[in-house]
């Protein structure tokens, strides 16, 4: 039986399992089930609630979920997004809102944007709406700011709005490490040597994505929709990192001390070890 392998429309995660998903790599012989993969596609918010139900068997998520699934789930070390300059921001009409109060809109309680979000100051009222809906109802007045993620920190200016808080920034200043996004998590019960093959057969679709990257390109702008090709490759080059290869030591400090924080502030409790799947393995 097929493993249920969900993963975000985003270009960067396209790029990274398009290779996987699509019979473009040599299967390994040991273990069917990661020949070929049930894929599902959807929103990062939509992901965190199917792995929150158990629904998929490897998924992405947001390292806010994350908190949430550490019993079941264990951090695969390939395929994540993490980095410097890849945080959220808080974006608004005039630069010189004050926010205390204000209605913002948020693309998900269990995104790590909402976390760090919530991190920065907890004195909003919070709206939550599909990532890519965020920045028309800043324009339009129905809230006052909005958090926004993915492609949107490219776009947002032809929306007529301004960076009010670059929390990726805010975050590498506070704490001193890069930015941890979102991880792929895989079932705690599938076992050490399946993770482990997992994070190899990820690692080999990103060499495959980097070696080939014409190959992907149908499947990326395909997904991606009315995004345009110049944000696309913004959009892989930012997100799509040495870090998408293996967290990382540097990595792994910085999601530790995500759900560190996050767990003193009482939003999960401490998480079961051992968080990550394998040793550290650079390519």
């Amino acid at each position: 039986m097929a493993l249920t392998l969900g993963y975000s429309p985003c270009p960067n995660d396209t790029f990274i399992f398009h290779a996987l998903t699509h019979g473009l790599l040599e299967p390994k012989a040991e273990d069917e089930r990661l020949a070929t993969f049930d894929v599902r596609l959807a929103d990062i918010d939509e992901l965190n609630r199917a792995a929150l139900a158990g629904e998929l068997d490897v998924v992405k998520v947001s390292y806010h979920a994350y908190g949430h699934l550490a019993d079941q789930y264990v951090l695969l070390r390939a395929g994540g997004a993490l980095g410097h300059g890849v945080g959220p921001l808080l974006v608004a009409k005039a630069g010189d809102l004050d926010l205390a109060g204000k209605r913002v809109a948020i693309p998900g309680g269990l995104t790590t944007a909402n976390l760090l979000l919530a991190l920065y100051r907890d004195d909003l009222e919070l709206v939550t709406l599909r990532y890519d809906k965020i920045m028309p109802a800043v324009a339009a007045g129905e809230v006052d700011a909005g958090l926004i993620i993915h492609e949107s920190r490219f776009t947002y200016h032809e929306h007529g709005l301004v960076s009010l808080v670059d929390l990726g920034n805010w975050w590498q200043h506070e704490v001193g490490h890069l930015v941890p996004l979102g991880a792929i998590v895989a079932r705690r019960s599938l076992g050490e040597a399946v993770h482990a093959r997992l994070d190899e057969a990820i690692r080999a679709s990103l060499r495959h994505a980097y070696a080939d990257p014409g190959a992907s390109a149908d499947y990326v702008a395909s997904n991606a929709q009315e995004m345009s090709d110049a944000v696309r490759r913004q959009h892989i080059e930012l997100y799509v990192n040495e870090h998408s290869f293996d967290v990382g030591e540097d990595g792994e400090a910085a999601v530790r001390e995500l759900l560190r924080r996050a767990s003193a502030r009482g939003l999960f409790p401490p998480l079961r070890e051992p968080l990550f799947a394998g040793a550290a393995d650079r390519p």
